[in-house]
């Protein structure tokens, strides 16, 4: 496996063009994030990641995380980089100054979890589960709670996670069966005992962090069926003193780990509440309005991890280029010089290439223009709000799309020797494979986009967008034709189209959706680059740009017979005969 080099000024080019970091930095609330201070961020964390989350990243996948007799262990060196990690601050970036916070648009945050996990994609998992618990306890917790908590969380000294899944519900959250029981006297009462089993709870116990704390989904005493009968509950794995400092473990274990295609070094977890009747947690926000607290940390999970699509593009781009200009074989076709050359001359592996980087780039600007209408949104701008709702179905399912295309084109480009393990290839496309599936599989992404999102504001949030992007494309006939399309699709899911044929039609429109935001992001930075911008990246980005407009955006354009398809063929045949 190839060392990862940090994508600086790439990433620099889209905070600045694509979140529009700049005009960010006028508002009072982000006034601090100076370009200077921009640039110090995205080139130190570029450094920390490269010297210290990236040389573990192999042996993570090699030696994973184990339990042993209750304790989740990490190999060596994961304790002494996530110290370092937490010494330096990066944790604290984006979160609230009033807890120790430095209060930074959410771009800068965004672009912290990018470079860690390009570095590393399962480490990486730690401290993003982390950020969306502080934005849950941030928007939904008490006063008392966030004096209690935020601090060590904001910090990174104690970490995160989040608990919905149950073996029996899967997606289905309105499904679970966790308890909650009030208790009336003693020393907790206030509280609630907390009793069930969640799966797939990522980095549920570790030792890195000296505290972990769980926010978990369970249901009162005679709460309503389904969804309408969720609470969220905070369940530290030890007991907090009112000083702040720790007491007993609480009553939780983690009964098992996952053995998983990939993201070895992050323990998946099955976590088991109240063993022994004593597992004591705190309500966050109503009764009964869990659900609703859960997903504030699940929209910004969802942006995290399509840029974990981005993470792992990355990754998998450098290495096949590093491998292409290394392995010679063959002559070039067509020259008349028949000695053998490095395959990065043969014209299909160019088209890889070329495809890696585009697709990477791509995606890359669709994230920090959806990081930066995020934060729009945060000071005030209800349009910019709206605008990020839209984007971030888009984000979440095109962009780790794009994570595996990218990956498994990377094992391509390695041949038989990206079967292999021991080059590295194959292990980029395995940590690839999560992301699709997790924070809502991108199926649920793509219903999301064609039930809620496309109604929004009178559906104004969806064709706002289109009609600016096809304004602004007159001088790329293909990008604008694109938008076109998507307008007509929406106008179509609208009006005539059941619910049936929305959904038949969701993922290739949501992929033509996402091809048309990223082309038109990538047009602006190619006009950024022109005007003198990033001059490192003068001759690349005119051309990976190209590339995409002339072949990635008319692939795209080609998904419009399936987006308006309808389900009629869907449901021809019944359940039994379809299976055979």
């Amino acid at each position: 496996m190839t060392s990862y080099s940090p994508a600086t000024q790439d990433q620099l080019l889209a905070i600045r063009v694509n979140a529009g970091i700049e005009t960010l930095a006028d508002s009072e609330r982000f006034a601090a994030a100076e370009p200077d201070l921009v640039e110090a961020i995205v080139e130190g964390v570029g450094q920390f990641a490269a010297g210290e989350f990236a040389p573990l990243n192999r042996i993570g996948d090699l030696e994973g995380a184990k339990l042993e007799n209750g304790v989740v262990r990490l190999p060596d060196g994961f304790k002494e980089a996530y110290d370092a990690y937490v010494e330096q601050g990066w944790n604290a970036i984006a979160s609230p100054e009033a807890f120790g916070g430095q209060g930074l648009p959410f771009t800068l945050a965004c672009n912290v979890l990018e470079n860690l996990g390009t570095a590393n994609m399962a480490f990486n998992l730690l401290p993003m589960l982390s950020v969306g618990a502080i934005e849950a306890l941030e928007h939904h917790g008490s006063d008392a709670q966030k004096e209690k908590y935020l601090p060590n969380l904001v910090s990174g000294a104690w970490s995160g996670t989040m608990n919905l899944t149950e073996p029996q519900a899967g997606s289905d959250v309105g499904a679970l069966r966790a308890t909650a029981t009030p208790i009336e006297t003693g020393e907790h009462a206030g509280k609630y005992l907390i009793q069930g089993q969640k799966i797939y709870i990522t980095w549920g116990e570790h030792e890195l962090a000296g505290n972990i704390i769980h926010l978990v989904l369970a249901r009162l005493p005679d709460a309503p069926e389904g969804t309408r009968g969720i609470s969220l509950f905070i369940v530290p794995k030890y007991h907090v003193k009112e000083d702040g400092s720790l007491g007993p473990k609480n009553d939780l274990r983690c009964v098992s780990l996952e053995h998983k295609l990939g993201i070895n070094a992050s323990p998946t977890c099955v976590m088991s509440y109240g063993d022994n009747g004593e597992c004591i947690g705190e309500l966050v926000g109503a009764e009964n309005r869990g659900l609703m607290a859960m997903f504030t940390m699940m929209n910004n999970a969802r942006i995290n991890v399509g840029n974990q699509g981005v993470q792992i593009g990355e990754r998998a781009t450098q290495q096949a280029f590093y491998y292409a200009q290394e392995r010679v074989q063959s002559a070039r076709a067509g020259s008349p010089d028949k000695n053998p050359v490095a395959i990065i001359e043969h014209a299909d592996v160019r088209r890889m290439l070329l495809r890696m980087k585009a697709l990477t780039e791509g995606a890359r600007a669709l994230l920090y223009f959806c990081a930066g209408q995020v934060d729009r949104g945060t000071i005030g701008d209800a349009a910019a709000k709206s605008r990020a709702e839209v984007l971030v179905p888009l984000v979440k399912a095109w962009g780790t799309d794009i994570g595996v295309e990218v990956a498994g084109i990377g094992v391509q480009i390695h041949g038989g020797m990206g079967f292999i393990e021991e080059t590295g290839a194959a292990q980029h496309w395995r940590d690839s494979k999560i992301a699709p599936i997790y924070e809502g599989t991108n199926g649920i992404q793509a219903a999301d986009l064609v039930t809620r999102k496309l109604g929004m504001d009178g559906g104004e949030a969806v064709t706002s967008l289109l009609a600016q992007i096809v304004s602004e494309s007159a001088d790329e006939p293909q990008l604008k034709a694109l938008a076109e399309d998507c307008l007509a699709i929406a106008q179509w899911m609208q009006g005539e189209a059941s619910l049936d044929d929305r959904l038949a039609g969701s993922v290739p429109f949501c992929t033509m959706m996402a091809v048309a935001v990223a082309g038109w992001q990538l047009v602006k930075q190619r006009a950024a680059v022109a005007a003198g911008a990033a001059p490192s990246l003068a001759r690349t980005k005119p051309v990976t740009v190209r590339f995409f407009l002339d072949r990635i955006v008319p692939e795209a354009a080609g998904l419009k017979a399936s987006a308006t398809a309808g389900a009629d063929l869907l449901y021809e045949l019944p359940a039994e005969v379809l299976a055979g």
